[in-house]
């Protein structure tokens, strides 16, 4: 199998998760677990996980919570080439879980330090590489879209395919050359809110056939509802995923974006690779954390 790169963040996620409603002003029981976060690196785990060969491209502080972080993803399988900087923080993020949506509190820390030439680097030397993948968070910070841009043009100097995560609605909105700075690329990847802010208002599969304007494939990700492909075939409606349980929606973007990746860059058809995004998605809810168990 080839390799696939992918470039973004890797932090300490701290999930929250409430007993009840929070009461504002005053105590609210919560389990509170800390873990391996980030969607860059919840990505590379997922695929990992796959059967994928993959490596990281990141920053992290020269810290406890840096040395672990890579640490658990190295145990996951996953060949980290991960800077780490003595003079920044491991990146923070906070995640208030309810079994419908997740709010980050983020301290992208030494997120922000990701390097051009670190990751001109790593990009060159993994030689058995055919895809990149960029968190769309890397360009979405001023402190690390330099880094970001780096990744895209190494990429293309070597003739892999890219993919883009547009990874949030918050930072997109305040971003408007996001799509100019992408360049054309082979395949976007957004939710339903952050394919609103791309496209205007519209039908999600409206969106998405606007969208391959600056990707030749677009997915836009509908949760419950599943998923809609364009691309140069056309479009493709994937059906919803099967129910589960949700207990935590923390890293089920990365997941579903983990399980297409392997299976599109594999040769997979559209709905292959839906299909392999939901499966891993769906895996990701069922447990607290944004990365698979064991």
């Amino acid at each position: 199998m080839s390799r696939i790169l992918v470039v973004g963040d890797l932090v300490t996620d701290v999930v929250v998760v409430p007993a009840g409603a929070i009461e504002h002003g005053t105590d609210t029981t919560a389990t509170i677990t800390p873990s391996g976060g980030g969607q860059g690196a919840n990505t590379a785990a997922w695929l990992a996980h796959a059967g994928a060969p993959v490596t990281l491209i990141a920053s992290v502080g020269d810290d406890v919570a840096g040395h672990a972080r890579v640490a658990e993803l190295a145990a996951a399988g996953v060949t980290c080439a991960v800077r780490a900087h003595p003079d920044a923080a491991t990146g923070t993020v906070v995640v208030l879980v309810t079994p419908e949506e997740r709010t980050l509190i983020t301290d992208p820390g030494a997120c922000l330090r990701l390097a051009p030439d670190d990751v001109t680097t790593a990009v060159g030397a993994a030689t058995d590489a055919v895809h990149l993948h960029l968190s769309g968070y890397v360009l979405l910070n001023e402190g690390s879209r330099a880094g970001g841009l780096a990744a895209l043009a190494a990429a293309r100097d070597r003739g892999l395919t890219v993919s883009v995560d547009a990874s949030s609605a918050a930072p997109l909105r305040r971003n408007p050359s996001f799509l100019d700075r992408l360049g054309r690329i082979d395949l976007l990847l957004c939710n339903a809110d952050e394919a609103t802010v791309l496209a205007g208002p519209s039908t999600p599969l409206e969106q998405a056939v606007r969208l391959t304007g600056h990707a030749r494939n677009v997915v836009v990700k509908l949760g419950r509802a599943g998923a809609v492909w364009a691309g140069p075939d056309g479009v493709v409606q994937a059906p919803p995923p099967a129910p589960v349980v949700v207990v935590d929606p923390t890293g089920a973007g990365d997941a579903f974006a983990a399980g297409l990746l392997e299976a599109w860059t594999g040769g997979a058809a559209p709905e292959a690779a839906l299909a392999a995004g939901a499966a891993l998605g769906a895996a990701a809810v069922t447990k607290i954390g944004a990365r698979p168990l064991g």
